[in-house]
C-alpha cells in the first residue's frame, strides 16, 4: 500500500517493512493517499503502544505513515512523538537550543521541510564537514545517508551501495537544519543495520 516514507517526504508503495509509523494529519480519501501533509505537526511514533490497536485508513482519522528507521524519518521532517516516544521526544527536544515546546518545533521544521506556501522540499546547502551521522543528503536524485564515515544509497527496496564520503565541498541536504543541531548534540538516531 502506498503508506511509506522516502527520505525525501514522498508517500510511496513499497515492501520495505518500517521500524516506526507516524503521520501528517488526515491523507487519504478511501484508501488512496490524496494530500502530502494536513498541518506542521508530522511525527514519527512507536509501532506498539499500551496495547493500541487501530485499522489503516479510517474514514476522517489520520493517515499511519512508515518509516523505514529513524534517519529517514528525520530527514523527510518529522520528529519523535511526545506520547508514545516519551524519553525520544525528550532526549530531541533537550538537544535543541532552547528547549522549545512541541508547538515551537513544529513550526520550525516546517518552514525547514517545505518551500513557503507549497508542497516543494526545501533543501539545504550544507558543507560536508558540518553533517552527522544520520544526516541524508541528495546527489543527483539519489538520497544517501551518512553513516560510519561513509555514504550508503537509500531505495525503495532498502539500503544499497557504500560510498566513500566526501570531506570538501557542499551537498543539499534533505535533513532539516535543526534535527541537524540535534544530532550534532548527540541525539542517538536509529539506523537500519543494512546502512552500515
Amino acid at each position: 500500500m502506498r503508506n511509506r516514507v522516502t527520505p525525501t517526504g514522498d508517500v510511496v508503495d513499497s515492501t520495505l517493512r518500517g521500524a516506526w509509523t507516524g503521520n501528517r494529519g488526515v491523507l487519504h480519501d478511501g484508501h488512496e493517499i490524496v494530500r502530502f501533509h494536513a498541518g506542521d505537526l508530522w511525527i514519527t511514533c512507536a509501532l506498539e503502544f499500551r496495547g493500541r490497536r487501530r485499522e489503516q485508513w479510517l474514514p476522517n482519522r489520520y493517515t499511519h505513515l512508515f518509516f523505514l528507521d529513524e534517519a529517514v524519518s528525520f530527514a523527510a521532517g518529522h520528529r519523535p512523538c511526545g506520547e508514545c516516544r516519551r524519553p525520544a521526544y525528550t532526549a530531541y527536544r533537550d538537544a535543541w537550543p532552547g528547549r522549545p515546546s512541541a508547538t515551537g518545533m513544529n513550526r520550525q521544521l516546517h518552514r525547514e521541510r517545505l518551500h513557503p506556501g507549497t508542497h516543494v522540499r526545501r533543501l539545504h546547502e550544507l558543507r560536508w564537514a558540518d553533517l552527522p551521522d544520520g544526516v541524508f543528503v541528495l546527489r543527483g536524485d539519489h538520497p544517501e545517508l551518512i553513516v560510519d564515515g561513509h555514504l550508503t544509497e537509500w531505495t525503495t527496496a532498502g539500503y544499497g551501495g557504500r560510498q566513500k564520503l566526501p570531506t570538501a565541498g557542499t551537498v543539499p541536504v534533505l535533513t532539516p537544519p535543526a534535527t541537524i543541531g540535534v544530532l550534532r548534540a548527540g541525539y542517538p538516531v536509529q539506523i537500519d543495520a543494512a546502512a552500515r
